[in-house]
């Protein structure tokens, strides 16, 4: 599919859906998330193929089998959706309905909000608690600062992974690509390790994630810079820092939101942090500035995620309307 105004119609409709709905609990008590479903697959391919008698080279292999059955699968499903509601009157509702569940805009603020209020309503202890369901670092070796930092650099890198590459996907390859996106996305997030059990029977999911989210990674970093002065930031300085520091974070892609950010709060992010008991040596990004976040630099966080939301779905409106 070539991007057209009806496939970004879908993205603007998926995009105000999700801002204004979520994922209500009530509806998903019934029935089992999109997600949960991928993970599921995802969960029975490694338990298949990812083999301890195996060598490394063999379970690489049988990643990459895995990798394209994900693909070939998440795609198929993609088409039969789609095919059937491009000829039905008033289908691509019923397509950006489905489109919304894949988009994070929502989930994302209200994890994020929830570690900001924990520290008013249980201090430092119950913000460990909402931080750990967000990142994947060990939560108690956190104070308060790095509880902080924590939660806006979960703000900034699923700002990317959960609202910004889901949709662009959508717009570029209509509901195939948003699957194939979120299949692939799930599968890094569940086997893309650097573990023994996963290093190379997760290592195409990996590979692929980072391919795919290439561009947007510096789309989302782009527009967390464009609505820096929302919370007094200026866009110079949040696009030189990111252009800066996005090549010193760990992943190829992290780095280009999580520096935009940091940069947009006015606050060090990333730096050493505990994974699995061990001390990462990881640089600062944007290190100039302070390191000691604050719950209200969360809330700032949170502002810049709203505004940059809204700056996406504009952009897409104004090219529908143009197309």
């Amino acid at each position: 599919m070539l991007v057209d105004s009806h496939a970004l119609l879908i993205v603007v409709v998926a995009l105000v859906l999700d801002a204004l709905i979520g994922d209500p609990d009530w509806l998903w008590k019934r029935l089992a998330h999109p997600v949960v479903l991928i993970g599921t697959m995802i969960g029975w391919l490694d338990r298949t193929l990812n083999r301890d008698d195996w060598s490394e080279t063999t379970k690489k292999v049988a990643g990459i089998v895995a990798v394209l059955f994900l693909i070939a699968v998440a795609g198929l499903v993609g088409l039969l959706l789609e095919a059937p509601l491009r000829q039905l009157p008033g289908g691509w509702v019923i397509a950006a309905v489905l489109a919304a569940t894949l988009i994070a805009q929502r989930s994302l603020y209200d994890h994020v909000a929830r570690v900001r209020d924990a520290f008013a309503s249980g201090g430092l202890k119950e913000a460990r608690e909402k931080v750990s369901l967000i990142v994947g670092r060990d939560p108690q070796t956190l104070d308060e600062a790095g509880v902080c930092r924590a939660a806006i650099e979960s703000s900034a890198e699923n700002f990317s992974d959960g609202v910004v590459a889901p949709v662009f996907w959508l717009a570029l390859l209509g509901l195939p690509g948003l699957l194939i996106y979120k299949t692939i996305n799930t599968a890094d997030s569940m086997i893309g390790h650097l573990t023994p059990l996963h290093r190379s029977f997760g290592w195409a999911a990996a590979r692929l994630d980072d391919v795919l989210n290439l561009v947007p990674a510096r789309l989302s970093g782009l527009l967390i810079a464009l609505v820096a002065p929302i919370v007094r930031g200026s866009v110079k300085q949040a696009i030189a820092v990111m252009r800066r520091d996005a090549g010193k974070h760990r992943s190829p892609n992290a780095g280009w939101p999580e520096s935009a950010m940091a940069a947009a709060v006015g606050v060090a992010l990333a730096g050493p942090r505990s994974y699995g008991g061990k001390i990462t040596d990881d640089p600062y990004l944007n290190a100039e500035a302070r390191s000691e976040a604050t719950p209200a630099d969360i809330g700032r966080a949170l502002r810049v995620m709203i505004a940059a939301c809204a700056l996406q779905t504009v952009i897409y409106a104004a090219l529908a309307f143009v197309l």
